[in-house]
């Protein structure tokens, strides 16, 4: 059976459980207590039925104590995933929508989320899903926009001459002037 890792000696069980009192953050206390146990001569079997953990995560606590104290049984915030897409895409894509397609050779006359993955994937060979380009999309600055369809045989002037106008101001009725009157 391997040998235990042995705790820091500059810490007593008792420095262990003050610190654990003045903690904020109940998981750090759980940790430094079930340390506090290991230093007051308890076996190791002992400390995981205290944090109500196993052999190897108590394990983990020393290492990370004997590193970094008791700052170091602090729970981390997860790094979390890679992004798909790097700076480098991101403005080579700002680009290409500044840009608009060109369609003889996108072979697209307005750029579309799907039209853009694909052009995503034949340029830097990165797959990313429509949700997420549209996610990154919005993360610069673009809306989704679509302009108002417009028939191609449309006279010049057809859209003014059927919109209707208002007068252009407002005149009050002959009750309501008629009552103005009489005050």
């Amino acid at each position: 059976m391997p040998r235990a890792i042995s705790l820091r000696s500059d810490f007593t069980a008792s420095d262990l459980r003050r610190l654990a009192r003045l903690s904020r953050d109940a998981p750090q206390a759980h940790r430094l207590l079930a340390l506090a146990a290991i230093y007051d001569g308890g076996k190791r079997t002992g400390a995981p039925r205290l944090g109500n953990v196993t052999l190897q995560i108590v394990r983990d606590w020393v290492v990370r104590f004997n590193a970094e104290g008791p700052e170091g049984l602090l729970d981390r915030k997860a790094s979390g995933p890679r992004p798909i897409l790097t700076d480098t895409h991101r403005q080579a894509l700002a680009a290409q929508i500044g840009s608009g397609p060109i369609p003889a050779v996108h072979g697209v006359v307005r750029w579309r989320l799907c039209d853009l993955v694909h052009w995503l994937w034949q340029e830097f060979r990165v797959s990313a899903s429509v949700q997420t380009l549209s996610r990154e999309l919005r993360a610069i600055g673009y809306r989704r926009l679509s302009a108002r369809p417009c028939h191609h045989a449309q006279a010049e002037g057809a859209i003014e001459a059927f919109k209707k106008t208002s007068p252009p101001r407002w005149r009050a009725s002959r009750a309501s002037r008629a009552a103005k009157l009489a005050q």
